[in-house]
């Protein structure tokens, strides 16, 4: 994404301990510097609650790419990556797709990753996957919670989450999280 289409306005973060995984956003919106919604959903659920998938970026443009890479897990029969990676190469090629402006994490028992417009499907490191404006501040906080804590994949991403809104100017404290185990 260029400098002019920065991802403002959320933080979601993946993070995988123990067999589980989980993941959450933030709930503030704005439009510029202004806020203008609280308690936006971020995280959704597909394919009959085994794919968890949360966005960063124009809203309408992930609601899109989001039907899409639902679409994609029906015709492949709920493989994520093989879904993933025709989303991307799609996103990528097509004229008008190419537009939209987000960035998708795609979460599901196996497998954290990180979709984008640019063609790329990144599978993090440590299991720890962050997106949108406060992105590396969740991440940071959650990799040290990875180390330094036993908190549950759950109890890092809600916390480090707070850490961010604590941070982020775009990010706030009304947390909606989600786990798969």
């Amino acid at each position: 994404m260029n400098s002019t289409s920065q991802c403002r306005s959320t933080t979601i973060l993946a993070v995988r301990r123990d067999g589980k995984v989980a993941i959450g956003g933030d709930g503030q919106v704005t439009i510029g510097n202004t806020v203008v919604k609280q308690d936006a959903r971020k995280i959704h659920s597909l394919f009959d609650g085994k794919v968890l998938i949360g966005f960063a970026g124009a809203a309408a443009d992930a609601f899109a790419l989001m039907e899409r890479f639902e679409s994609k897990l029906k015709e492949f029969n709920g493989n994520v990556v093989r879904s993933a990676h025709e989303l991307a190469k799609e996103w990528r090629t097509d004229r008008i797709l190419r537009r939209l402006e987000s960035l998708l994490a795609v979460v599901d028992r196996e497998n954290s990753l990180l979709i984008s417009g640019s063609g790329d499907v990144i599978v993090p490191e440590e299991g720890v996957l962050a997106i949108g404006s406060g992105g590396s501040f969740a991440e940071a906080a959650a990799r040290a919670l990875l180390k330094h804590s036993r908190l549950s994949a759950e109890e890092i991403t809600r916390e480090a989450l707070l850490i961010a809104g604590r941070i982020c100017i775009y990010t706030n404290e009304n947390i909606h999280v989600e786990t798969l185990a």
